[in-house]
């Protein structure tokens, strides 16, 4: 009865002129033939001495043209019966055509429309909050909502067109229809009451949206992403609280993922007053030493939070043992992370430039934060539009001997490989790999799903283009309690459980029975990065795990 009801519904409804204007051309070519079809049958009638009434024409001519052929009224010539033929094949020819594009434009085509309109909803409900604003799907966002389904976050993606809506609904997405640029939509998407909006277009459109948005609702956090270093001040003066430049900060992270040649280390955010950092292991006294051996918590206070080797993070235990390869991620104060870079930093070796192949945008980021931590480079390009400075690039081609071998490749202890083709990132790093197996190899993954193929390739370390925009936007959605440092590792604040309370770290085997592992206690606004396993926690504290 509701299919019966949405039918009739559109059939009371005014018909679409288009619609309308092609079937009043089939109603007039229809009433053509009958007209033609009736005066033919009269003349030939006449001729076979039976004569017959214009009705009778009609009737005669519906019923030839529908198939029915009562054999009521016949021809008896050949000349007749071949005209009965003519009349019955292009009648049928054509209430083929008429009958079907009826049903189908007003009846069944309406009803999917609005079927389907009702699939992607216009607005959503009043109760949804804390939820995510997303204005386009791309890598990052495909990324920025796998991570909120994990967390339980919801999420909304906006999407102007019908079709694309209802591709994205079929796929599992949470759509909603609108145009970006509409303040109507954001209100229809509660974005007052959203945790954060992220928008990823180009620069004018970016700015357009933030302005509309910022307009509808002062007060939520607003992320947009700029390709053009002067399009930074205008989305900040549109509204927006934080604008990335994703081809800086992707050379920028892999830069810094240069095994660092000083040793020392990268901070990577803030929790609780605490600062999180990574450090390279390579080249220190680090090397081949178990984080019991090294016992950083009581020389330095630092605390270990865990060990990345080539893109697999292990929390950190006493027999963790350390390799050249491994990254470390610390916890610790400014001050206690000073002291590690004074024990464990150490000289930069200048004389071997880093190779980065790929010109583009961050590719020359990426030499320009080498640059600035003092060491030299070559960027291997095939572009020469691309070309900077003549004395750091070498024009030609990256899977040319002769051209690697022109940048150093013989003597370089690293390779940045920074195109935005993951194929060709791919193919690149095997390369350098068979070239130089005792070489770094850092490589950027444009999609997530190649982070993995990547490291199998050979790579040492692979920054992502989609998880390094998702990180930057998910720690400005929860920076206040909450940290991610890479995928699938967050630090996090909570208060003290109410059933934890009074009892000891040693009696509440967190880390056996959760996974999580604790770096810090909060008390009265500080942090303490050694809490005694014995001591009761108070209830009025907060863990940071």
């Amino acid at each position: 009865m509701k299919v019966l009801g949405l039918v009739l519904s559109y059939l009371a409804a005014p018909l679409r002129e288009r619609r309308v204007r092609v079937l009043v051309y089939l109603l007039v070519a229809f009433a053509s033939l009958v007209t033609v079809y009736s005066l033919v049958f009269h003349v030939l009638m006449e001729r076979e001495g039976q004569s017959h009434s214009w009705p009778t024409a009609i009737y005669w001519t519906l019923v030839t043209m529908t198939t029915l052929g009562f054999g009521d009224i016949t021809f008896i010539s050949d000349t007749g019966r071949l005209f009965s033929v003519l009349v019955l094949l292009s009648g049928s020819v054509f209430i083929l055509v008429l009958l079907p594009f009826t049903f189908i434009q007003f009846v069944f085509a309406p009803w999917m429309e609005r079927r389907n309109r009702s699939r992607v909803p216009l607005r959503m409900p009043d109760d949804l909050h804390g939820h995510l604003v997303l204005t386009s799907l791309g890598s990052i966002e495909d990324e920025l909502i796998r991570r909120a389904k994990r967390a339980d976050v919801p999420y909304v993606l906006i999407e102007a067109s019908l079709e694309t809506a209802l591709a994205y609904h079929d796929r599992g997405y949470t759509v909603m229809r609108g145009e970006v640029d509409d303040p109507e939509t954001y209100r229809a998407v509660g974005a007052s009451r959203a945790a954060l909006v992220a928008t990823t277009r180009s620069d004018p459109a970016n700015s357009n949206i933030v302005f509309t948005v910022r307009e509808t609702c002062p007060d939520v956090p607003i992320v947009a992403t700029a390709n053009d270093p002067a399009a930074m001040d205008v989305l900040e003066l549109a509204g927006a609280n934080r604008v990335m430049r994703m081809g800086d900060m992707l050379g920028e992270t892999l830069a810094r993922r240069v095994l660092s040649p000083d040793a020392r280390c990268r901070r990577i955010g803030e929790v609780a007053g605490l600062h999180i950092a990574e450090a390279p292991v390579i080249g220190t006294t680090l090397v081949d030493q178990s984080i019991a051996e090294l016992d950083l918590r009581s020389r330095l206070g630092v605390n270990v939070i865990g060990v990345y080797l080539r893109g697999a993070f292990e929390l950190a235990g006493p027999d963790t043992r350390l390799e050249p390869a491994s990254v470390v991620i610390l916890a610790g104060t400014a001050e206690q992370l000073d002291a590690y870079d004074a024990l464990f930093g150490r000289g930069v070796d200048v004389e071997r430039p880093v190779i980065i192949i790929g010109g583009g945008r961050v590719g020359r980021a990426t030499g320009a934060a080498l640059l600035e931590a003092g060491l030299d480079y070559r960027i291997v390009e095939q572009r020469a539009d691309r070309v900077r400075d003549p004395e750091r690039y070498v024009l030609g081609n990256a899977a040319d001997l002769a051209v690697l071998e022109q940048a150093g490749i013989r003597s370089a202890n690293t390779v940045v490989i920074t195109t935005h083709d993951d194929d060709v990132n791919v193919y690149l790093t095997l390369y350098s790999r068979r070239l130089r197996p005792d070489i770094q190899v850092i490589a950027r993954a444009n999609l997530d799903r190649n982070v993995s193929t990547l490291y199998r390739a050979g790579a040492d370390s692979v920054g992502s283009y989609a998880s390094t925009g998702a990180t930057a936007m998910w720690n400005v959605f929860r920076s206040d309690d909450t940290l991610r440092v890479e995928e699938d590792l967050d630090v996090f604040r909570v208060p003290v459980p109410r059933q934890l309370a009074g009892h000891t770290l040693a009696e509440c085997h967190l880390r056996r029975r959760t996974g999580c592992n604790v770096i810090a206690l909060v008390r009265n606004g500080q942090a303490h990065t050694h809490p005694t396993a014995n001591d009761p926690l108070p209830p009025e504290a907060e863990l940071v795990l």
